[in-house]
């Protein structure tokens, strides 16, 4: 299987259209943790999305023994990010970049990461010496490449503004939340959301620009799974149960999974895999951030990509007409 690939502007870098998370790998022993990357990378995915803020760090030491076993540094695209908040607030300094990309790097055991996002956005930093700083990481071999995470659309008009005002390289990717069940409130702080018909107005920004989307929470934190129902969503006790239960578990995303179904048995697919292909399907350049836990997980998550629904099903799915 070989997955497809988009392109990322200005760079020789492209991502899989399906990318595969590794913020759960810590749940699982290290050598089913490998036997998961080993997998996912033969069926054809050849993008990691990683973060220094992921088990404390543990993931990234995980993940980096992985690259560095098999032997596949050169064939895969590292995604990284730093710039979590932390216990005293925002962390998006050149300083705070700094300090967490270096530590990443070290954790990896890599010399560089390939695409590197900053995780959450501070607003009341301008976005100069933000560009300044990642420029400056790229010009020292550290990244290939730049963006950012949960930043709105004009921050990072103004940051393409700024890098090329001064002739810097710009950022060539966005991740941000897109999927077909929108929120009823944020998963976690300073989180930002382009699904819904309240977001249009972003995602046609997206399609003016050509910006490459990396879309985190594609499948709703596991909603598309059924497990989170109308019947036990205040009775559950695990925390990302609880997280998902809180975004995600009102009536117009039940009513969105009830029609997922539905589709999925004309289909002969599972609703995740229909909620898949609808954010793949959206008409802006799209890569899907999936958090497999098992191969055959990933492999109905693969399937998606070359699922095709029409454009009267994708409407009906969203708002329940064609």
């Amino acid at each position: 299987m070989k997955l497809e690939r988009i392109q990322l502007p200005g760079t020789r870098l492209s991502v899989s259209r399906l990318v595969q998370g590794t913020m759960a790998i810590d749940t699982l022993a290290e050598p089913a943790a490998h036997a998961l990357l080993d997998g996912v990378l033969d069926l054809g995915c050849t993008t990691f999305d990683t973060a220094h803020v992921y088990g404390a760090g543990l993931n990234e030491r995980v993940f980096g023994r992985w690259v560095r076993r098999r032997g596949v540094r050169d064939e895969v695209v590292i995604i990284g990010k730093g710039g979590e908040p932390g216990p005293d607030g925002p962390r998006v300094t050149p300083e705070h970049i700094a300090s967490d990309l270096h530590e990443s790097l070290e954790r990896m055991g890599i010399d560089h990461i390939d695409l590197y996002l900053l995780h959450v956005d501070d607003p009341a930093i301008p976005v100069d010496p933000i560009v300044d700083a990642l420029a400056g990481h790229q010009a020292d071999g550290l990244i290939a490449a730049y963006g950012v995470s949960n930043w709105h659309h004009d921050r990072i008009a103004a940051a393409l503004a700024y890098a090329k005002a001064v002739g810097l390289p710009p950022l060539v990717a966005s991740s941000v939340h897109l999927s077909l069940a929108t929120w009823q409130e944020r998963p976690w702080p300073g989180n930002l959301s382009i699904a819904g018909p309240e977001h249009a107005a972003d995602r046609a920004w997206y399609r003016r620009t050509g910006l490459p989307v990396l879309s985190w929470s594609s499948l709703a934190g596991g909603f598309f799974s059924g497990r989170i129902s109308r019947r036990n969503r205040h009775e559950l006790t695990e925390y990302f149960d609880q997280v998902c239960a809180r975004a995600y578990g009102h009536e117009r995303n039940f009513a969105r999974l009830d029609r997922a179904r539905e589709l999925g048995a004309r289909h002969g697919v599972s609703a995740a895999q229909v909620a898949l292909a609808w954010v793949l399907a959206q008409p802006l350049p799209v890569a899907a951030l999936v958090g497999s836990l098992d191969i055959a997980e990933f492999r109905a998550n693969a399937a998606a990509v070359t699922l095709s629904l029409s454009d009267d099903e994708l409407r009906w799915l969203e708002n329940g007409t064609a």
